[in-house]
């Protein structure tokens, strides 16, 4: 998609639970200073106005007519029909409110809102790991091409998103990629997220230190002890971001089993990725067993780190050779080296939704 070529103007909002953060897009990138707006309000129509408001202050420092709007806003949510259900960090969403039909209405032009992880694997799709990746097996003269991603985000919450053959995928009911919703390995009665989340880093160093869970540090803080470069509890450190990366790694081994596709991790938990990775893949590598007790390889598929520069350097030359085709003097390359590759995002997770969010507009209004 030569998205970095076109000058049609995009109007675009972070959502947070906190403050909607207004901006705009053009060929890509952000044309204007961000505005910055607070997310509460007492009542719905006043967090309505705000939005409207923001988009209105977008529009007037533009220097071109906006083709349209696209965002991330947090779900459960009819995304293709724009509208928004019960939300946590926002309780004035409350029964279904026609936001994308609002602003549709107001400005004049389409209003395209998706989830926050379908715009970062998207926008990764397009601009991210995902053509590196085809870029170098190219230049490593491996013919193997990868067509679908699938992403996860690790924050305050566990999020995902898919995008097959260059197509977002949503679901039926706006519900596709949930990774979040996955039974969680070491807590089976909980969701995946109970275990992969910014509260669980905090929640297992606080356990594992012998202290009251409001005397967890940060994420941020417990990387630098893991890392040995903060004073602190090392060992309880490294055993959260071990636990946060056995959950998620279950998870994934679950999820590539169905999708079979290249995997981007972003997120600000993605940061301490080198703490992360290597237990994240080996758990994806884990064997499970049958009922007798002999071990199997947990999927088809064999994961690699494509943060190690051993695991990338055989990821991306394989096991090809040549193998007759029998009753023929000739022959077929084969590679039976059936695998996947889990890397970090390349844009940055921010830069990632934006792309998704410009790109995808642009995908739409050409459709």
């Amino acid at each position: 998609m030569p998205y970095k070529t076109d000058n049609r103007i995009v109007m675009t909002l972070d959502a947070g639970g906190t403050n909607f953060v207004f901006s705009a897009a053009q060929a890509g990138e952000e044309i204007l200073e961000p505005i910055h707006l607070s997310a509460h309000g007492e009542n719905l129509n006043q967090v309505l106005q705000t939005i409207t408001s923001g988009f209105e202050q977008v529009k007037a420092r533009l220097p071109d007519s906006p083709v349209a709007i696209s965002f991330a806003f947090p779900g459960p949510a009819d995304y293709p029909n724009g509208i928004i259900g019960d939300l946590k960090n926002l309780p004035t969403f409350r029964g279904g409110v026609a936001l994308g039909p609002m602003l549709q209405y107001h400005f004049g032009i389409p209003t395209f809102i998706n989830n926050d992880g379908d715009l970062f694997v998207y926008g990764e799709a397009i601009a991210g790991l995902l053509p590196s990746i085809n870029k170098e097996l190219e230049n490593a003269g491996n013919p193997k091409r990868y067509k679908n991603l699938f992403g996860i985000t690790l924050g305050t919450g566990f999020g995902g998103g898919l995008v097959i053959d260059g197509k977002l995928f949503l679901g039926d009911n706006s519900a596709g990629a949930e990774i979040w919703a996955e039974r969680s390995k070491l807590h089976p009665h909980a969701y995946a997220e109970e275990g992969v989340s910014i509260r669980a880093v905090r929640r297992v160093y606080a356990m594992k230190a012998g202290i009251p869970i409001e005397n967890a540090p940060e994420p941020r803080v417990i990387c630098g002890i893991a890392k040995g470069e903060i004073a602190g509890n090392v060992e309880a450190a490294r055993e959260a971001w071990r636990q946060l990366a056995e959950n998620a790694g279950d998870a994934l081994a679950n999820a590539i089993t169905l999708l079979d596709s290249l995997v981007v991790i972003g997120g600000g938990l993605s940061g301490a990725y080198d703490l992360i990775l290597p237990d994240l893949v080996a758990e994806m590598n884990n064997p499970l067993c049958n009922i007798q007790g002999n071990p199997l390889c947990r999927t088809e598929l064999t994961a690699f780190n494509l943060e190690d520069v051993t695991q990338k350097a055989a990821f991306l030359k394989g096991q090809a050779k040549t193998i007759p085709i029998p009753g023929t003097s000739l022959s077929i390359s084969y590679d039976p080296l059936q695998r996947v590759g889990v890397g970090i995002s390349q844009l940055g997770t921010s830069k990632a939704v934006s792309v998704g969010a410009y790109a995808f507009a642009l995908y739409k209004l050409g459709h």
